[in-house]
């Protein structure tokens, strides 16, 4: 009988104790989810071995399945999808300019060879029939030869920015593969993550292409500028030009032979001469007045003496006007 009461009266001493152990259910879990937070936390603190030791015990753990699963519906849950994203983008269209340029003046292409392939010569024949015809041969290599330098840069620096997009592309669909063997992650989102990549790259692939097509154009500029300076006779060549026009204007036709004789004193071409007086014809014809007062000008230089730039005109240096003796100068 005692022993029943002494039983009865430790009761409420258990109970207590359940009391005390019990008061918030909760606590063992919030203490389990915060270690859980901390333990993630100090993940980027951990050394290479330490991570590949949590990797290994994570990929062994009986409950590894069971995460995963819980991790798939919360994410079918969460309504992660990429049905409403665009797959197929269309190409930017200022790259395709730039493109289609470096392509045209010879700098990207399928040949590895600079300024002697194809590319490099017909880049090269573009500026050289934009100008017109080169003095010599030595101003098209040196043209050929810079355009091969600026080709030989870009493919370096295009070979290094291939390299590292592949590089990073790689880590990081390595990483994705890894992580997907705990999360969810399907071969569609990382071709997603892939083409996000692309795009990145993309500013600086642009960049490359349009400093490269800036290095062309500032050359061809500068051929074309110092081409543009030459064709510019100087004061003695004008000067004997003008007086053999004059001197023949009723018949500012001059033949082969005065043409060599003009290309030899002036110091030109053939071809100069011929296209000098074909361009003088049309000035005349179109502002007749200016150019009587110019030819009285020469009249006067000839009246105080004979040039010795003059080729035995046999006509008056003075004419009356074209049209009004049945002269018709060529166009």
């Amino acid at each position: 009988m005692e022993d029943r009461m002494h039983n009865t009266n430790m009761l409420p001493n258990y109970i207590e104790g359940a009391n005390d152990i019990n008061t918030d259910p909760q606590g063992p879990r919030k203490q389990d989810i915060s270690d859980i937070l901390q333990q993630i936390l100090n993940i980027t603190d951990q050394s290479l071995d330490e991570a590949q030791a949590r990797k290994h015990t994570l990929n062994c753990h009986r409950m590894k399945h069971s995460l995963f699963s819980v991790l798939c519906e919360i994410k079918e849950k969460t309504a992660l999808s990429l049905r409403n994203t665009q797959d197929d983008e269309p190409p930017d269209p200022q790259l395709m300019r730039l493109d289609n340029m470096l392509l045209a003046e010879g700098v990207a292409g399928p040949e590895k060879v600079g300024g002697g392939g194809s590319l490099g010569a017909a880049a090269a024949a573009a500026v050289v029939s934009a100008s017109g015809q080169m003095d010599n041969a030595i101003e098209h290599s040196d043209y050929r030869a810079k355009l091969s330098q600026i080709r030989t840069i870009y493919q370096q620096e295009l070979e290094k920015y291939e390299q590292a997009c592949s590089e990073f592309t790689t880590h990081v669909m390595n990483l994705l593969r890894e992580q997907s063997r705990t999360r969810p992650i399907t071969p569609k989102e990382i071709e997603r993550m892939v083409q996000i990549i692309h795009r990145k790259f993309s500013s600086i692939q642009m960049q490359l292409k349009q400093s490269t097509c800036e290095a062309v154009m500032i050359l061809r500029s500068r051929f074309l500028d110092a081409r543009r300076k030459r064709r510019n006779f100087s004061k003695q060549a004008s000067e004997i030009l003008n007086e053999y026009f004059y001197s023949h204007l009723s018949n500012p036709y001059p033949s082969e032979e005065a043409k060599e004789e003009l290309a030899r004193k002036c110091n030109i071409t053939l071809s100069q001469v011929s296209n000098w007086f074909g361009n003088k014809r049309i000035r005349y014809k179109k502002n007749i007045g200016k150019a009587q007062e110019e030819a009285n000008l020469y009249a006067a230089k000839k009246a105080a003496g004979a040039s010795p730039y003059s080729m035995g005109a046999s006509t008056p240096m003075m004419s009356p006007a074209p049209d009004s003796v049945g002269y018709s100068y060529d166009s």
